[in-house]
């Protein structure tokens, strides 16, 4: 049997723990180019590297985002979030992806929308790097810095969906997620402090001055956080929903700002 056959590539990642292993081994052998890719790449995911991580690249909402070493893997359960935005804001005009990772939920909401001004801000520079990659096709802006401070100041009561995937794991569960996460991915993308609201509380608070009036603010979170997050929507004056997806274990938070006229 030849060193890396499909087969041996299957026997490999399934022998690493790998429980999908034949549909990764398909990913691999589709992306390497010569054998001695193949090799290092297989390699690297026996090594615990995420597989999104080997081949560069994420599926997400039908696209293939291109993703970078230390930066956040977009999940596919954030797609949720995304559809939310859609089935609230239809008609958007101005996109706000914040806390962007690789700018995966701007570029899903542009793809989806159509002619949008799109912007996508992070704390990051790695990520902020990687985002540009993503966001461009779509004419995409992208601000590195800390939360609304990154966004140009034009955008003040335009925006009509901000869309903000902020960490939500409490810090002393970082810990116990899987290497995957936590060995590869940045931290400043997972702890979102004592009980993992730190960062969602500053967004939902900040919101209301930049979202245009009917506009919503999007934010995922964990089941067990929905009523405190909940209470940091409605304390900053949005009328606040929750939706919840099974299937995919999503929950989302969506405030709107009534003040004006209100999408129905």
């Amino acid at each position: 049997m030849p060193p890396h056959s499909p087969t041996s590539v299957v026997a490999a990642l399934r022998a690493a723990g790998c429980v999908f292993a034949e549909d990764e081994a398909r990913l691999i052998l589709s992306a390497a180019r010569t054998p001695d890719e193949l090799a290092a790449m297989v390699d690297r995911r026996v090594d615990g590297l995420p597989l999104e991580l080997v081949v560069g690249w994420a599926e997400f909402r039908g696209l293939r985002i291109a993703v970078e070493p230390g930066v956040f893997v977009p999940r596919r359960r954030t797609e949720f979030l995304v559809e939310q935005a859609l089935a609230h804001a239809p008609d958007a005009a101005v996109v706000v992806d914040l806390c962007c990772g690789s700018g995966a939920v701007g570029a899903a909401l542009a793809a989806a929308l159509g002619r949008v001004e799109l912007h996508a801000a992070d704390i990051d520079p790695a990520a902020t790097h990687c985002a540009r990659r993503n966001v461009a096709a779509f004419g995409g802006h992208v601000h590195t810095g800390d939360l609304f401070a990154a966004l140009p100041g034009e955008l003040r009561g335009r925006v009509d969906i901000l869309a903000a995937n902020v960490p939500y794991v409490p810090t002393d569960e970082v810990p116990l997620l899987p290497a995957e996460a936590r060995e590869h991915e940045p931290l400043v993308a997972l702890d979102g402090g004592t009980d993992g609201l730190d960062i969602l509380r500053r967004v939902a608070t900040g919101a209301p001055d930049w979202l245009a009036p009917g506009g919503c603010l999007l934010v995922e979170t964990s089941e067990r956080q929905l009523p405190s997050a909940v209470e940091a929507f409605t304390s900053a004056g949005l009328r606040t929903r929750v939706a919840e997806d099974e299937e995919s274990y999503a929950n989302v938070v969506i405030g709107v700002r009534t003040d004006g006229p209100v999408r129905s």
